[in-house]
C-alpha cells in the first residue's frame, strides 16, 4: 500500500444530519475523517448520537422507519449512498455491544454465515481456509479447533465476542465498526478484545463507540467527542485527553457530566 493511499482518509463524513423524527437531529451537521489503519473512538454521554453515527457508516441506521438522512459519507471517495447495501456491508463490517453468535449455528457456520446468508457459494476447502484464518486472526483457533461443530453459544462471553469479530472479518472488510464491544464482558475478556483490536488495525480500519474513556485512551489513535448530536471536537486521542480545546470536552473527560 503506497504512503499516499495510507495517508488518505478511508471515510469522509460531510455535513451529516440524521433525524428519527422531523426536526429532531440525533446527528447534527457532523463532518469528520476516519484515517486508514487506525482506531477511532467515538465518545460522549448516552443519547448523544454516537451509535447513530456509527451505524450510518454502513447504513444500518436505515433499518429504522422514517429515518431522514442528509449529507454525505464517502468510502474511498465513493458515496456509500450510491452503493448497494450488500456491497457496502461487505466493505464495512459490524460488531455489536452484546456477543451475538447465531444460536442455531455451529462455530464453523457462524464464521462463514455472511457468505451463506448472501448466497455466495464456496468450495469446502475455501470455507475451511476462511474459518481457520478468521479464527486465528482473533486468537480463537487454538481454543475452539476441536469444537468447530458445536454451537457458538457454548463459548464464554469473551470467546463469543471474538467469534463475532471473526464473523465480521471473514468477509475481509476494509472497515470494522464496533458498538461498545466490551461493555458486556469482564475485565479479563475486555483486555483480550482490546489487545485484539490493536492487532487488527494493521489490516483494518476500526471505528469504536465506547462509554469507557480509559479504554479510548488505551487503544485509540484518534477520538471524536459528541454531545447532543454535534461533533464537539476530534483529533489525536492523546491531544484530546491532555489538551482539549472545548470546555464541554474537558467537562466530560474530567467526569463533570456523562
Amino acid at each position: 500500500m503506497s504512503d499516499t493511499l495510507n495517508s488518505e482518509p478511508v471515510i469522509k463524513i460531510e455535513n451529516l444530519f440524521i433525524a428519527y423524527e422531523p426536526g429532531h437531529y440525533a446527528v447534527n451537521d457532523v463532518s469528520a475523517v476516519i484515517k486508514r489503519n487506525s482506531i477511532t473512538a467515538i465518545m460522549g454521554p448516552s443519547g448523544c448520537g454516537k451509535s447513530t453515527l456509527l451505524r450510518a457508516l454502513n447504513r444500518l441506521h436505515e433499518l429504522y422507519p422514517d429515518i431522514e438522512t442528509k449529507g454525505e459519507i464517502l468510502l474511498d471517495g465513493q458515496s456509500i449512498f450510491s452503493m448497494s447495501v450488500i456491497d457496502l456491508r461487505r466493505k464495512v463490517g459490524m460488531v455489536f455491544q452484546r456477543p451475538n453468535p447465531f444460536p442455531n449455528m455451529t462455530i464453523y457456520e457462524n464464521v462463514v454465515a455472511g457468505f451463506s446468508l448472501n448466497d455466495i457459494r464456496l468450495k469446502k476447502s475455501q470455507r475451511d481456509e476462511i474459518v481457520e484464518n478468521a479464527l486465528k486472526s482473533v486468537t480463537l483457533w487454538d481454543e475452539v479447533k476441536e469444537f468447530l461443530y458445536r454451537k457458538g453459544t457454548f463459548l464464554s462471553g469473551g470467546q463469543q465476542q471474538r467469534l463475532c469479530v471473526a464473523r465480521a472479518i471473514a468477509f475481509n472488510p476494509e472497515v470494522l465498526l464496533l458498538d461498545e464491544p466490551t461493555s458486556a464482558l469482564d475485565p479479563v475478556a475486555t483486555s483480550k478484545i482490546e489487545d485484539l483490536l490493536v492487532e487488527l488495525k494493521k489490516q483494518y480500519t476500526l471505528v469504536l463507540v465506547t462509554h469507557n474513556m480509559s479504554q479510548a485512551a488505551r487503544i485509540s489513535d484518534e477520538s471524536m467527542f459528541m454531545y447532543l448530536g454535534e461533533l464537539v471536537e476530534a483529533g489525536r486521542t492523546e491531544t484530546l485527553f491532555t489538551n482539549p480545546k472545548d470546555k464541554r470536552t474537558e467537562a466530560y473527560l474530567t467526569g463533570k457530566f456523562g
